[in-house]
C-alpha cells in the first residue's frame, strides 16, 4: 500500500470527507511523525508499534564480489517495532 492507497482507502471508509481533507490528515500524520523522528524522538502508537532513531557506528566491511575491505560510514537508522496487537493480527492473517 502506498500512500495513495491510504488516502482512497480513508476517503472509501469516511464518505463525508472530502479526498483532499483526507490527503491533509494523512500528509499531517506522517510529516508530524517524520518530525519527531529528526529529532531523536521515540514515536508510539498503541496498538500498532514503535518508531525510533538509533545511531550506527562506522565499520569495516567486505566487498561480497571482490573480497575487498570497504569503509561503511557511520549512519542513523530507522527502527520500527511492532506492537503485540499488529503482530496477533498479521498472524492470524498469515495462517
Amino acid at each position: 500500500m502506498i500512500r495513495s492507497d491510504l488516502v482512497l482507502r480513508l476517503a472509501a471508509q469516511n464518505p463525508h470527507l472530502y479526498e483532499r481533507n483526507c490527503q491533509a490528515v494523512v500528509d499531517a500524520i506522517l510529516g508530524r511523525l517524520a518530525d519527531a523522528l529528526a529529532a531523536g524522538d521515540r514515536v508510539e502508537i498503541r496498538e500498532v508499534g514503535s518508531f525510533s532513531v538509533t545511531r550506527r557506528d562506522a565499520r569495516h566491511g567486505r566487498n561480497p564480489k571482490t573480497g575487498a575491505a570497504v569503509a561503511v560510514p557511520a549512519k542513523t537508522a530507522l527502527v520500527f517495532k511492532a506492537g503485540k496487537e499488529m503482530r496477533d493480527r498479521v498472524n492470524l492473517k498469515t495462517l
